[in-house]
């Protein structure tokens, strides 16, 4: 399987991972189609896991090879790209936070955040979880464009790696979305559809981060760590808080050293 992932173009490359961590969230989705209901302990240790994935991800697939990249794109000290790409996400995610239209899951009825809108509770859901999936499809994307320089310190086994960390998150973000429509009387095949959507973003997210640094290499370090800052934002901003606000803190907490248990090990096994 990899040797065939490997033959194909980065930009090839991104759009499969993507359509994979998608699939996943479709799958997470799906659970609404066998029950009704799902036990919310479980659920915030599911989204505390993701968190896990996340942060594992940002360093030893990101930020490590965006600071080892340095080297080779910049004449500036290797920590200035990583640290400058770092915040300049979380900035970038920061603006779309305060313009785009949104709801937590934890979020009591009527407290959306973002710009004013009557959109329906329904589409600020998908919103909200559409915001955690654009850094991860840029991660990805970024990270295959990154592994078509044939670098030592960014290989697609690595961005596979990624790839799969990043699928095995997306399972309860959809469960996250799709669960509580269904829990408010939606059809469980409107409810399946709208946890679903809100990964559609990370195919076109991933495309665009490998065309962009196949197209700029001497922005690989900054795109790297940009993405890297992007899903710090999100876990710290919306994962953890959403995983905590129920009075399952320490199941979550527990998830979230799984979580990076596994990413580690899946970056370090395969990377």
């Amino acid at each position: 399987m990899l040797s065939f992932i490997e033959g194909l173009h980065p930009i090839g490359q991104a759009l499969l991972a993507t359509a994979f961590t998608w699939g996943m969230t479709a799958l997470g989705a799906a659970a609404v189609f066998v029950t009704r209901r799902f036990d919310r302990r479980l659920l915030d240790s599911m989204l505390g896991f993701a968190a896990g994935v996340m942060t594992a991800a940002s360093f030893w697939s990101l930020l490590a090879p965006a600071i080892d990249l340095a080297a080779d794109y910049s004449s500036l000290p290797a920590w200035v790209p990583a640290v400058t790409g770092f915040l300049v996400g979380g900035v970038f995610l920061r603006g779309l936070d305060y313009v785009l239209p949104h709801v937590h899951v934890g979020t009591p009825r009527g407290a959306p955040e973002g710009l004013h809108t009557t959109w329906r509770r329904s589409v600020l859901l998908v919103l909200a979880i559409t915001l955690h999936n654009i850094p991860e499809g840029l991660a990805i994307g970024v990270a295959f464009g990154a592994a078509a320089e044939n670098l030592s310190t960014a290989t697609v086994a690595g961005a596979v790696a990624l790839a799969i960390g990043v699928g095995i998150q997306n399972f309860p973000e959809g469960l996250a979305v799709s669960m509580p429509l269904r829990g408010e009387g939606m059809s469980r095949l409107r409810s399946w559809w709208y946890g679903q959507l809100s990964a559609v973003v990370e195919p076109v997210a991933g495309v665009v981060g490998a065309a962009a640094v196949l197209i700029a290499q001497p922005i690989l370090p900054y795109a790297l760590a940009f993405a890297a800052g992007a899903m710090i934002f999100v876990v710290v901003e919306e994962v953890i808080p959403d995983s905590q606000c129920n009075g399952n803190e320490h199941l979550a907490t527990m998830g979230a050293m799984l979580g990076f248990a596994v990413m580690m090990t899946l970056d370090v096994a395969l990377g």
